[in-house]
C-alpha cells in the first residue's frame, strides 16, 4: 500500500509540473496585456511599461516561471494583479461556495443516479430503461446553462418557490440557517447535477446488467435469496468499481460545470473568481485556481483508485 501511494504521488509531480508549465507558457503568449488592463484606455505606454515592471512582466518568461515556481513550494501563489490581494487569500474567501455546490451535486447525483440505473438494469427494455435511455442523451446534449435558465424560469420566476440568485453562506459573521443556506442551493445542484446523473445512471445500468449475467447471480437466486438481496449484495456491490470509477472521472465534467453554474446563479465561488481572473488577464489568479483545480483532480483519483481495495478484496496493490 505505501509502496502504491509512493508511485502515485512520484507520477503526479511530473504532471503537475507540466500542467503549471503549460498553463503559464498559454498565459504569456496570449494576446493582451495584464498591465494595459490595469492601465486603463487612457493611459500611454510609459504608464503600462511602469506597471509592467511593478508586476515583474519586464523579465523573461523563463525568470518569470522560476520565481513563481519558487513561491508555489513556499505556499505562495502570488498577488492578484487586479484585485492586489493575495491569491490564497481569493481562494480561501470563495472556496466554501464552491464545495458546497460540488458536495452538495454529487450527493443529489449518487442518490438519484444509483438507484435508478440499477432498476433500469433490473427491468431492461421496460419504460424507465427507455426512459433513463432519453433522459441520459438529454443530459449530455443539453448544455449546464440552458438547464440552468430553464430551472430559473420555472422555479424561480413562474412558482416563485425558490430564489433566483445568490449564495447564502453556512459559516462566518453573515452565516444563515441551514434552510437558507440550502433553499439557496437547491436550483444550483439540480442544474449540475443534471449531467452528472446522466453519466452515472448509464454507467450503473451497464455495469449492474452485466453482473446480473454471471454465474454467482443465478447461484444466488437458486439459492432462494430474495431478488432485493441479489441486486444489492451481489449485482450492485459487483459493479461498485465501474460507478466510483466515472465518479472520480466525472470530477473534471464537475470542475467544468462548476465555473458555469456559478455565473448563470451568480455564485460568489472559485468558478466566478475564474471568469473575472480571465476576463482581467489576472494571471497569478488563473495559475493559482488552475493548479488548485489539478490538485483536486489527481488527489480524488488517488482516493477512487484506494477505495478499490475495499469494494472489490480480489484486487491488491
Amino acid at each position: 500500500m505505501l509502496q502504491f501511494l509512493l508511485r502515485r504521488i512520484l507520477a503526479v509531480l511530473p504532471v503537475l509540473f507540466v500542467v503549471s508549465l503549460v498553463v503559464f507558457l498559454i498565459l504569456r503568449l496570449a494576446p493582451g496585456d495584464p498591465a494595459a488592463v490595469i492601465a486603463g484606455n487612457s493611459a500611454t505606454n510609459e504608464d503600462i511599461a511602469k506597471i509592467q515592471v511593478q508586476l515583474g512582466l519586464d523579465r523573461s518568461i523563463p525568470v518569470q516561471y522560476g520565481i513563481w515556481m519558487g513561491n508555489v513550494f513556499r505556499g505562495d501563489l502570488g498577488f492578484s494583479y487586479y484585485l492586489n490581494k493575495p491569491v490564497t487569500e481569493l481562494i480561501a474567501q470563495r472556496v466554501e461556495p464552491t464545495l458546497s455546490l460540488a458536495f452538495g451535486t454529487v450527493i443529489l447525483a449518487l442518490l438519484i443516479a444509483v438507484p435508478l440505473g440499477t432498476v433500469a438494469a433490473w427491468r431492461m427494455g421496460g419504460w424507465l430503461d427507455r426512459l433513463l435511455s432519453g433522459f441520459s442523451v438529454a443530459g449530455f446534449s443539453v448544455p449546464v446553462f440552458v438547464i440552468g435558465y430553464l430551472l430559473i424560469y420555472l422555479f424561480a420566476i413562474r412558482l416563485e418557490w425558490l430564489p433566483v440568485q445568490g449564495y447564502k453562506s453556512l459559516s462566518g459573521p453573515s452565516a444563515a440557517g441551514p434552510w437558507a443556506w440550502m433553499r439557496q442551493l437547491i436550483l444550483p445542484w439540480m442544474t449540475l447535477a443534471m449531467i452528472y446523473v446522466a453519466l452515472i445512471a448509464r454507467v450503473t445500468r451497464a455495469s449492474v446488467s452485466e453482473a446480473l449475467t454471471e454465474d454467482y447471480i443465478r447461484t444466488a437466486r437458486a439459492k432462494g435469496i430474495s431478488e432485493t438481496a441479489v441486486l444489492l449484495r451481489h449485482a450492485l456491490a459487483n459493479a461498485a468499481v465501474p460507478i466510483v470509477t466515472v465518479v472520480g472521472i466525472g470530477i473534471a465534467l464537475l470542475i467544468g460545470g462548476v465555473v458555469v453554474t456559478e455565473t448563470v446563479y451568480a455564485i460568489p465561488g472559485l468558478g466566478s473568481l475564474t471568469v473575472d481572473a480571465v476576463l482581467n488577464r489576472d494571471f497569478p489568479v488563473i495559475q493559482g485556481l488552475v493548479l488548485l483545480f489539478s490538485v483536486s483532480y489527481v488527489l480524488i483519483n488517488l482516493l477512487v483508485d484506494l477505495s478499490y481495495l475495499v469494494l472489490d478484496p480480489r484486487i491488491r496493490y
